[in-house]
């Protein structure tokens, strides 16, 4: 049996082993587990793998791998507020603000990286380029990354979870959108079959658990079809993905506070991720609201970038208008730039290291 599908019991497969960890088993540096005992299945043909419980997560200080540390986050009281960021920039400036998650949104990543807008242009290369940039500026704090459609079929789905991992994700949310995706807030979206979908999830949880190593990569279903067939229809979608083992349930374009607090409901114990965008679908919740309603996770996906556009287009009328660019500067000089970017970090690595070339900076 291929590595990771051993966690997948089916009816007719008494021979498949599930393993559940042993109370005084130690962990490893990355939250794996050093020794395991033989566990009953909960329910046959549902994912289990009881290395993932939440009370595993419950105790101890913030672990310094982001993707353990996520699921430290989701199993401890508190909404997680995830940012979206769309380039180094933002990933800096959210840092600044005291965020300890960051969200890659897909959307923002297509905007920023390529110029283009949200319709399944942006490639995997694309998505982990961007992912390898903003996890190296703070290692230890999660960034949840935007997979899209997986890119392709069950291969490619794989590849997505491999490299996500070795670019330094923590998490990623996967949808049942057709590969010709838009945003989901947009309209028009077509949906693949249930079927479809569960292959999704599940090629993401296969991939997870056969990583070299150990991983404790959190593995998000979104499902896109409350506007294409109703909320019936995602509650039981994201019920699926759940059995398939998707660890965090998003539902996309939920548009009323009653909905997100019935669809809560329903997928209990999931933690359920509620995406806000001003002018979207979904009303604008506040993390409180949110919370309130019972969400787990909240993320703000153009959060940056449109207040980039904002702040840009206000900056190149007046720099065409006036001739200058003073008053959009903010009495912000080079170095003072520099300093949100991290200069004091390198400044302190080379004088650390017995150099002494920026000395005077």
């Amino acid at each position: 049996m291929a590595p990771g599908l051993d966690f997948f019991k089916s009816s007719d497969s008494s021979d498949v082993p599930v393993v559940q960890i042993c109370p005084d088993a130690e962990p490893h540096d990355n939250g794996a587990f050093k020794s395991a005992v033989p566990q009953v299945t909960p329910k046959p043909g549902v994912y289990y793998n009881s290395r993932f419980d939440q009370k595993n997560f419950l105790e101890g200080e913030l672990s310094l791998d982001a993707a353990t540390r996520l699921r430290q986050m989701l199993a401890r009281p508190g909404i997680v507020i995830a940012p979206g960021i769309c380039d180094g920039i933002s990933a800096r400036c959210a840092l600044e603000a005291g965020f300890d998650c960051l969200y890659q949104s897909g959307a923002a990543t297509t905007a920023s990286r390529l110029g283009m807008p949200d319709l399944a242009i942006a490639t995997l290369n694309d998505f982990v380029q961007s992912a390898q940039m903003v996890c190296s500026l703070s290692p230890s704090t999660p960034v949840i990354a935007d997979a899209d459609t997986g890119f392709g079929g069950t291969a490619m789905v794989a590849r997505t979870v491999y490299q996500y991992i070795r670019a330094g994700v923590a998490g990623m949310h996967i949808e049942d959108q057709v590969q010709t995706k838009r945003c989901g807030h947009l309209m028009g979206k077509q949906v693949v079959s249930r079927e479809e979908f569960v292959t999704r999830i599940r090629a993401a949880v296969i991939a997870r658990d056969s990583f070299p190593g150990g991983s404790n990569f959190v593995v998000i279903g979104r499902t896109d079809s409350a506007q294409v067939l109703g909320m019936e229809e995602a509650v039981f979608r994201l019920k699926l993905a759940a059995d398939a083992g998707a660890d965090v349930c998003f539902i996309e374009g939920v548009k009323t506070a009653e909905l997100l607090a019935s669809t809560v409901e329903a997928l209990k114990p999931k933690p359920v991720l509620v995406n806000v965008i001003s002018g979207g679908l979904t009303p604008s919740f506040t993390t409180k609201e949110a919370e309130a309603l019972g969400a787990k996770m909240i993320i703000f996906s153009l959060v940056s970038c449109v207040a980039a556009v904002h702040g840009i287009r206000a900056a190149m009328q007046s720099l065409k208008k006036t001739g200058t660019d003073f008053s959009s500067a903010k009495g912000m000089d080079p170095k003072a730039f520099f300093e949100v970017m991290g200069l004091q970090d390198v400044v302190s690595l080379d004088a650390q290291a017995g150099g002494s070339s920026f000395d005077v900076v």
